[in-house]
């Protein structure tokens, strides 16, 4: 597990700072999740937290490595083993099978490591409901690509997980199932979480609710543990 400690974070902007986060700790194993209206910096905070906007500036600190003081390689690489990432478009290969794809991160892995990857691939596509199948996802539902998705982030086990609107893209009922398998995934691996979005029924379920406007922190809701 990873805590994640942010100081003097900034991301430039061509018209000022996108973000400006003087301070936050969040604590390893935590659910937490990031509200605000559209264009307020909630995408641009989940990218910053995975060292992924240049020219940010700061401390971007995951347990004792901050991301920041990293060569773009390290920061790769970094990323590899202790970042998972849920994207609201998926972002899956529609020729490819459901295995195919979430074991993707295994041909950027050393090869000694890829069979074990793409068992835990399996593993966790087996335990969100979707078996071995000779289908590409292509002809897959929304509720069935994401889960393709989560088990892609979860393939090399990772202690973090950053979800960008996981549950835009789906109806109501795939929305709560992919919430549930979220959560219990989370919960299971102690991993830390971190969730944009404006569905209600998933910021519910999170430890903490924060909420950015105008590219700054404007405050926090402590909940209840799901």
């Amino acid at each position: 597990m990873l805590s994640l400690s942010l100081r003097d974070l900034v991301v430039p902007g061509p018209d000022g700072p996108l973000l400006s986060l003087p301070r936050l700790d969040l604590p390893e194993g935590a659910l937490v999740g990031v509200r605000g209206p559209s264009g307020a910096g909630k995408t641009t905070f989940l990218h910053a937290v995975a060292g992924l906007r240049p020219g940010a500036t700061g401390r971007v600190r995951w347990g004792g490595t901050d991301l920041l003081g990293l060569s773009d390689e390290a920061r790769t690489g970094f990323r590899a083993r202790h970042i998972g990432m849920i994207f609201q478009d998926f972002l899956l290969f529609d020729e490819l099978g459901a295995l195919a794809n979430a074991a993707l991160p295994a041909m950027f892995r050393p090869r000694s490591e890829r069979a074990a990857l793409r068992a835990r691939a399996q593993e966790v596509l087996t335990g969100l409901g979707l078996p071995q199948t000779a289908r590409t996802v292509a002809s897959f539902s929304g509720g069935e690509r994401q889960r393709v998705g989560i088990a892609r982030a979860l393939a090399a086990d990772a202690p973090v997980l950053l979800a960008d609107e996981p549950t835009a893209s789906l109806h109501r009922a795939a929305a709560e199932q992919l919430i549930d398998d979220l959560v219990r995934l989370a919960r299971e691996g102690g991993r830390t979480m971190i969730a944009v979005s404006h569905d209600e029924a998933l910021l519910s379920r999170m430890d903490l609710v924060l909420t950015i406007e105008g590219g700054m922190l404007a405050g926090d809701a402590l909940r209840g543990a799901a």
